[in-house]
């Protein structure tokens, strides 16, 4: 098992609301007004309300190159995953005393939406007195499923060194990887959905010392379940064009929350002997809209076991990796009773689903 004792965030300084976006949009895309008209109305299902950036929204209105956005990309990715990992570090809310860096025994870095190599997480050791000794994982390419499959790899690692302690760090900067010049559907539904931010999580080990830093019933992860479903890859991802990231986005997406996920959950509580109604919560990825109603209609349940998804999804968007991370953060923030179990889901490029049986214990 492995112990989730803290979550961090790293949020974005500049708060956009959803018209103003909208509102850019008519100055970006050089669609026919017939053709705007049609398609403006995503902006106002999409179930947001606001967003952060890591630019402002002029930025959008010029041309910026490959290496320009990469280059915000490392800049603001070292600034925001640690702010995260010091909120996460110290979180009052979680934590009875602060965690050390030095404690720290194996940091993984997930990320889709800008590239460095070295990768990003020697920036992050390199600014803070982590050990030389830390182990390193960095995960690119996951997309929106990449918050999950980090804890997931981290309950691995903790398996199999359970007096350890874990960090994963998502951060997403979805708005650099914006084009311009993409008049496709696509990259419009994109820029009514994605934002900015960046999440991090200590996970400490059944043996670790630090486990007694923890300040109240938080979930331990039981057991994870992987599942790509094959030749899907055109779902979602990225088209790298000189440019930089050509943005991916299925319409049929929802769909695949009624069969692909559907199967997979269900098969994933059979193997544990539960069923939905054995759980407390859904600490699901809130991809859209559409996404989370479709996993409400798969598990036959009321919006309030999804409740923090929507809540994340209105008030900061969809940040792709970071997102579940939020979700979850809100989940620990309430009282929960012990021993009680929630799901934590998150679908991705590939076409991928990941599910953790988490359960509440001290």
């Amino acid at each position: 098992m492995a112990y989730i004792s803290s979550v961090g965030l790293g949020i974005p300084k500049h708060d956009i609301q959803q018209n103003d976006v909208k509102n850019l949009v008519k100055n970006v895309f050089t669609y026919s007004q017939r053709k705007i008209d049609r398609l403006l109305p995503v902006f106002d299902r999409a179930a947001i309300a606001n967003r952060q950036l890591v630019v402002e929204l002029d930025w959008f209105l010029k041309e910026h190159s490959f290496e320009e956005k990469n280059a915000l990309y490392v800049t603001y990715t070292r600034h925001y995953s640690l702010q995260a990992i010091e909120d996460c570090l110290t979180n009052e809310t979680f934590l009875q005393k602060n965690i050390p860096y030095e404690a720290i025994d194996l940091i993984i870095f997930v990320s889709s939406t800008g590239i460095s190599t070295p990768s990003m997480d020697t920036y992050l050791i390199n600014a803070r007195p982590f050990r030389e000794d830390v182990v390193r994982m960095p995960l690119w390419g996951l997309g929106c499923a990449g918050g999950a499959i980090g804890l997931s790899r981290a309950f691995d690692w903790l398996k199999a060194h359970p007096n350890k302690n874990a960090l994963v760090v998502c951060s997403e900067l979805c708005s650099l990887t914006f084009q311009k010049q993409d008049m496709s559907k696509s990259n419009l539904i994109g820029t009514a959905l994605f934002g900015d931010g960046t999440s991090a999580v200590l996970l400490t080990g059944v043996q670790s010392p630090y486990r007694s830093y923890q300040k109240k019933i938080t979930p331990k992860i039981v057991k994870t379940h992987s599942f790509m479903k094959k030749n899907s890859q055109d779902v979602m991802g990225w088209k790298v064009t000189n440019l930089g990231f050509e943005v991916i986005f299925s319409k049929h997406i929802p769909n695949f929350v009624h069969t692909v996920w559907k199967e997979h959950l269900h098969e994933f509580l059979t193997s544990l002997k539960l069923t939905h109604h054995d759980l407390h919560s859904i600490i699901a990825h809130p991809g859209g809209r559409k996404v989370l109603e479709a996993m409400e209609s798969v598990c036959n349940t009321s919006r309030n076991k999804l409740f923090h998804s929507y809540n994340v999804l209105k008030n900061h968007g969809n940040m792709s990796s970071a997102t579940v991370l939020y979700v979850l953060k809100a989940w620990m923030s309430e009282t929960i009773s012990q021993k009680e179990k929630s799901i934590l889901s998150a679908l991705g490029p590939g076409f991928s689903s990941e599910l953790l049986l988490l359960e509440w214990d001290r």
